[in-house]
């Protein structure tokens, strides 16, 4: 589904964070087209949804993560198709596990790690941006 007309983002995704003996942990997805790309996760914003409420139930459904918005980690906008895909990003903290609806393979990197893993410039620097509220 798309956000509604002359709504800002389409999309709205999460860069979650947990620690882990003392080191900061970020979850990472495989994209639902080519699970060997590695991406944060995101999804639709569906009608009447905010986009805090979207990235959130995105990080539950990909990952099977509950998490909890912390700040905004920045934004995106691509092409696909010809259609223009306009994502914000927000950090959240992990805050456990739920089942998931996704079958994507799903793991947790250091964040120099989740950098080299991740497949796009462009979330490679929301990360990098996430990164930076936490320090």
């Amino acid at each position: 589904m798309k956000a509604a007309v002359g709504s800002r983002w389409t999309h709205a995704g999460g860069v979650v964070v947990r620690t882990t003996d003392g080191e900061l942990e970020y979850l990472l997805v495989a994209a639902s087209d080519n699970p060997g790309v590695w991406v944060l996760p995101k999804g639709h914003i569906e009608k009447g949804e905010t986009p805090e409420a979207a990235a959130v139930r995105e990080v539950r459904e990909e990952a099977g993560v509950r998490a909890a918005i912390v700040a905004r980690a920045g934004e995106s906008k691509f092409d696909v198709d010809g259609e223009t895909v306009r994502t914000v990003f927000f950090l959240m903290q992990y805050q456990g596990e739920v089942a998931r609806t996704e079958g994507r393979a799903l793991v947790w990197r250091r964040y120099k790690d989740a950098l080299a893993q991740l497949h796009f410039e462009n979330t490679r620097r929301i990360l990098k941006q996430a990164h930076a509220l936490n320090n």
